[in-house]
């Protein structure tokens, strides 16, 4: 038994935040999920360094090419096989758990991230497309996206819904999902089979607050804000997801919406590799790691459930902020505006390298 597994008896499951022809082919993927990984995460700057950065796609891409597929096609091609392949390799877990997990995560385009229309479009496409129980269309939590989301649940479609971090992001998404079982269960469907989390980011709040504490002569509050911020937040879900509001739901066999901890890389390493594994561990949550983390936290991370651990403490923190003009809800929503951007350039240099690469494998 490994950490992993211990972290599953605990009521966590880790998701791994990485997938690549590589991992597929080697069969990398299968050993980690015996070693307790039960889920997939994807994002565009994921696949541009799988994709651009290596050749394990290249022949691929000349075949693409050769049968005259564009770069749009070449890409969506490459990525649902990878991500079909990964599904069909967690369909065990899926199955095991009966729903709860074995999921693999795909991102619609980041350029739709402000277009309601176009994401449910993308969306369904890719769900169909994909056709397994255990896909999770990953929508971001902006002001278009979410009402996206809250329809896609009530059509039965899994949603990862992604770039939160804010309480107002979270509680906004949190009564989304709520809405869509609504109207999933008013339209007959079968509300124990739709599944989503709510992909809370993490160490980019440190890395963000802890110039503006710096700034402010605060120092010694660095490297605690994104934990204070995420056991709010999971005191937000505790409280909606044992309300009466969600009771009714929960009666017909409706699985709640787990917290899922993204970004949870340590990115300052003046801290602990498993800073934000350690920190965050506790019962209906998902934490998503990338490679380093964990082998990291395989080899010495520590197991107790720290969620539910100074709570008073965190909110202390957090409203001390106001006290020292640290206007949290601005960073964390420019932070949320910086991630659009950021998947959306990873995006756009992925398709530039594929053209590179389609040239390249044509001339040669």
């Amino acid at each position: 038994m490994t950490r992993l597994h211990e972290l599953f008896q605990l009521g966590q499951s880790i998701w791994y935040d990485n997938i690549s022809r590589d991992v597929l082919d080697s069969g990398e993927m299968q050993r980690l999920i015996d070693s307790g990984i039960v889920g997939v995460t994807s994002n565009p700057s994921i696949f541009k360094a799988a994709i651009a950065g290596s050749t394990h796609y290249d022949d691929a891409i000349r075949q693409l090419a050769a049968e005259g597929r564009d770069v749009d096609a070449i890409y969506e091609t490459l990525a649902l096989a990878d991500i079909g392949r990964a599904a069909d390799l967690f369909r065990p877990v899926y199955e095991a758990t009966n729903g709860l997990d074995g999921y693999v995560s795909i991102e619609v385009d980041p350029f739709l991230a402000h277009d309601t229309t176009a994401t449910l479009l993308e969306a369904r496409r890719l769900f169909q497309t994909l056709n397994r129980p255990n896909i999770m269309i990953k929508v971001p939590a902006t002001p278009a996206g979410i009402p996206a989301f809250e329809q896609l649940i009530s059509e039965g479609i899994n949603v990862n819904v992604t770039l939160m971090f804010s309480l107002t992001h979270y509680e906004a998404v949190a009564m989304a999902y709520i809405r869509g079982v609504e109207k999933l269960a008013q339209n007959g469907g079968d509300v124990s089979k739709i599944a989503s989390v709510a992909s809370f980011f993490v160490s980019r709040i440190d890395t963000a607050v802890d110039k503006a504490l710096d700034a402010a002569g605060e120092i010694a509050l660095q490297g605690q804000i994104a934990i204070a911020n995420a056991k709010m937040a999971y005191g937000r879900f505790q409280d909606i997801f044992s309300s009466d509001l969600w009771q009714d739901f929960a009666d017909q066999g409706a699985q709640v919406q787990r917290p899922l901890w993204a970004s949870t890389s340590t990115k300052n390493p003046a801290y602990p590799d498993t800073l934000y594994v350690d920190e965050l561990i506790g019962p209906y949550t998902v934490n998503t790691i990338p490679p380093k983390t964990v082998v990291a936290f395989l080899d010495h991370g520590t197991v107790s459930e720290t969620l539910t651990e100074d709570t008073d403490i965190a909110e202390e923190q957090i409203a001390y902020l106001d006290d020292i003009s640290v206007d949290l809800e601005a960073i964390t929503q420019q932070l949320q505006d910086d991630g659009v951007r950021s998947f959306s350039d990873a995006f756009s240099d992925m398709k530039a390298a594929i053209a590179q690469k389609r040239e390249a494998l044509q001339a040669a």
